[in-house]
């Protein structure tokens, strides 16, 4: 199986575009960031292991790595635009806490099933799927609880 960065340099030439070490750091960057980053989180990053790479330069890039099949834009009903790992990481939904914003990734091959089934009942072919369930985490439930001095 390729690798990321075999799957992003092919990419670059089958399209025409020009390698760089800058670009190559912010996949590397990206793809060891565990978390739903948006532009400027990921800018963020980028800037402490190279200060000269550019805001404009990332969104560049991060267009590229999604084109290439890496990433895939997710969002969370926030209107803000996040980036997750695409290669090698499988379908999933999204728990998403209301209270801190924080992300839980979930898989579930049942969920995966119905979905496919029901899609064939209806012969609709599926292009794109997402679920996101909006809740309160455990956290925020412990942290309200321990406020109300339960």
């Amino acid at each position: 199986m390729k690798s990321a960065k075999n799957i992003f340099r092919e990419y670059l030439r089958k399209n025409g575009m020009l390698y760089s070490k800058q670009r190559e750091q912010i996949l590397d960057i990206f793809l060891g960031a565990e978390k739903h980053l948006t532009i400027n989180e990921l800018y963020d990053l980028v800037r402490k292991k190279n200060p000269q790479i550019g805001l404009a330069t990332v969104h560049r890039t991060m267009r590229v790595i999604d084109n290439a099949g890496l990433a895939r834009k997710v969002g969370f009903g926030d209107g803000i635009k996040r980036f997750e790992h695409k290669y090698r990481h499988p379908e999933h939904d999204h728990l998403i806490c209301t209270e801190c914003g924080g992300v839980i990734e979930v898989f579930s091959p049942e969920i995966e099933k119905l979905q496919k089934d029901l899609a064939k009942k209806h012969d609709f072919t599926l292009v794109s799927r997402k679920m996101r369930l909006f809740g309160i985490c455990k956290n925020c439930k412990r942290k309200a609880k321990q406020r109300r001095g339960h």
